[in-house]
């Protein structure tokens, strides 16, 4: 079994990742994961707050597997700051610029019950 398979019928030990990342660590995530032998399925996506665009990535991996594929993530997804403008006027017909953290990744890990590849 290769590291991308998810197995077949019965295979009850494999769990799928859903790693949210910024459209900033996109590439360098997607490196690291081919270059450690991880497959991943990239889908773009928008997050709600600042409309700001990522890639979701979907992993399937053994148990035993999980955390080396979110030590990946984690290693390539950086929070950093950013100025966004509000919705509070300014008197001179702008808005004021409030700094926000951006960035970094949200990760949910579940079970697969069944995965074929037809």
């Amino acid at each position: 079994m290769t590291a991308g398979d998810c197995g077949g019928k019965g295979n009850t030990h494999m769990k799928l990742i859903f790693a949210i990342v910024n459209g900033d660590d996109s590439l360098a995530v997607s490196r690291a994961l081919t270059k450690a032998g991880f497959f991943a399925t990239k889908l773009a996506s928008t997050g709600s707050f600042l409309s700001a665009g990522n890639t979701t990535f979907l992993t399937c991996v053994e148990d035993h597997r999980v955390d080396a594929v979110i030590d990946i993530i984690r290693e390539k997804s950086h929070k950093r700051k950013q100025f966004v403008p509000t919705s509070q006027p300014m008197d001179l017909g702008g808005s004021i610029p409030v700094e926000v953290e951006v960035g970094g990744a949200t990760v949910f890990v579940t079970d697969v019950e069944r995965f074929e590849k037809l």
